[in-house]
């Protein structure tokens, strides 16, 4: 089968972990609907915070309080029968505390649809910058960066041509990454991101078009869009002191994009009008869709031979 239905999700995910989780099944519900095969989600999904502390004491409810509920939902959705049982995966940004040490660890799970885990990726490159009229942000203060690429996988038997190539957010400025997972097989990459709107309006599509050339392969950039609600964990709003009120603000504008640097998909960014795609219960989110031609591909990497043309005896000390 060379075609496959891949979905970006977009949210705008706050400090209360069981409602963001709703809305993940919300956007599980509405993939299959429309015959999804993946659902790539957002960096984060879980929750956005105040500070480091208010990470870890999240990230320590993620495993028994936010995955079950997701997990159990895709149980319901895909129920498992004796037949072959339906193709859908979900990838989804998530935090989850460090065993080493006092910070979180910023992963990208794979799940397939009876809620197993089957991959996990730690995210390499941490944000950690002083922009001008813009935001300081020191990811590294709360999130420990990982130390190992992730292999491509094929998506499974039914896909087996397919490979995915998990990256999150910041990684994608560093094209070595990019080449690495298409060098060792890659055609789908995913960059789930909570991108700052002073750098996505600049670099957010520029970066995905110059990946997709770069790789020859499906890009898939799911992302946080709108104002975040970090203190939504709080029960008491009179309660909230000067000093947990944290604005923050994602640029938003989920993209796909094909190995030739087409926009397949494209989402809302954070200055759009969001309302028309609030639900009954008020809640925020969106779902894009595209179909993936595995023919269409090959005829990219084949008319213009990229990997084979690479001068890996000149820069094989940054290539390996």
């Amino acid at each position: 089968m060379s075609k496959l239905r891949v979905a970006v999700g977009q949210l705008t995910s706050s400090s209360n972990i069981f409602h963001n989780a709703t809305i993940v099944n919300k956007l599980i519900s509405k993939s299959k609907l429309n015959k999804v095969n993946i659902l790539f989600l957002p960096e984060a999904t879980d929750y956005l915070s105040r500070n480091a502390g208010h990470s870890l004491e999240l990230a320590n409810q993620i495993d028994e309080k936010f995955l079950p509920l997701i997990q159990s939902h895709l149980k319901s959705e895909f129920p498992k029968t004796e037949e072959e049982e339906e193709e859908f995966y979900v990838a989804i940004g998530i935090h989850q505390p460090s065993p080493t040490t006092n910070r979180v660890q910023n992963n990208l799970i794979w799940i397939n649809s009876q809620g197993e885990i089957l991959k996990k990726y730690q995210k390499l490159h941490l944000f950690d910058v002083n922009i001008k009229n813009g935001p300081i942000l020191q990811e590294s203060k709360s999130v420990e960066p990982g130390k190992l690429v992730l292999d491509p996988f094929p998506v499974s038997s039914q896909f087996p041509d397919w490979k995915v190539g998990l990256a999150i957010c910041y990684d994608i400025r560093f094209p070595e990454l990019n080449h690495a997972l298409t060098r060792h097989g890659a055609n789908i990459i995913t960059y789930p991101s909570a991108f700052t709107t002073k750098t996505g309006e600049v670099h957010w599509e520029l970066l995905g078009k110059t990946r997709a050339i770069d790789s020859q392969s499906y890009i898939v950039m799911p992302a946080q869009c709108g104002h975040h609600d970090t203190n939504a964990d709080i029960t008491d709003p009179a309660t909230i002191s000067k000093e947990q009120t944290v604005t923050r603000i994602s640029y938003g504008e989920s993209l796909i994009i094909d190995p030739w640097g087409k926009v397949l998909v494209r989402l809302s960014k954070y200055t759009d009008d969001l309302t028309p795609f609030k639900d009954a219960d008020n809640d925020y989110y969106e779902l894009g869709w595209a179909d993936f031609d595995y023919d269409h591909l090959l005829n990219i990497r084949k008319n213009m031979p990229l990997m084979e043309q690479r001068r890996s005896d000149v820069f094989k000390h940054i290539l390996d």
